[in-house]
């Protein structure tokens, strides 16, 4: 499948409960309930402890607009950890988020098409770039991605939320992939 900004499905290889067998546990976990209509969070509400600490985490890395890196950049990171792992569900959810928050459309197009390597300008290259080290290996992040995020002039903080954003994916990328596929 084509990476896309398009809204996508998503189809489970296990089958997760139904709607109207999730208990009050279930719906906790999910945090939104309107999750609830997502097959991806149904299945992961099987462990109802897990999915709430995996939402709040999410949550708290997207959402926190308490200083650090603005919307688009955690979006951007999100973005091009999915593109690398070729997480085609995810990255479109991130892609238009990216481009919402950035008003930089033409630019996260370029990254979906023509993958991580593709021209960026210094701050979202360095952003890309270390991203992608984390989530090829963890070791591959090294003192050179922190030094050009520091040249494109990310902060302490900011550098913080870039690894968080890229680390969580890298992880919420392999579950996804492991539990079912795009529709």
């Amino acid at each position: 499948m084509k990476f896309t900004q398009d809204k996508l499905g998503w189809e489970p290889w296990l089958e997760p409960p139904a709607e109207d067998e999730l208990t009050d546990a279930h719906h906790d976990a999910l945090v939104d309930r309107a999750r609830a209509a997502s097959p991806y969070f149904r299945l992961l509400a099987l462990d109802p402890r897990v999915l709430h600490a995996r939402t709040t985490t999410d949550n708290d890395i997207f959402y926190n607009a308490d200083g650090g890196l603005p919307r688009a950049e955690r979006e951007l990171a999100a973005t091009a950890t999915s593109r690398h792992n070729g997480c085609v569900f995810c990255a479109s959810v991130h892609a238009r988020f990216a481009a919402h928050y950035s008003k930089r459309p033409d630019d996260v197009r370029r990254l979906l098409d023509d993958g991580v390597a593709a021209p960026q300008n210094e701050r979202w290259r360095a952003i890309i770039d270390a991203s992608v080290a984390l989530t090829a290996t963890p070791g591959a992040l090294g003192a050179d991605h922190l030094a050009a995020l520091r040249a494109a002039g990310l902060d302490d903080l900011e550098i913080s939320d870039v690894i968080h954003a890229a680390a969580f994916f890298n992880w919420a990328n392999r579950l996804m992939l492991s539990l079912g596929e795009p529709a």
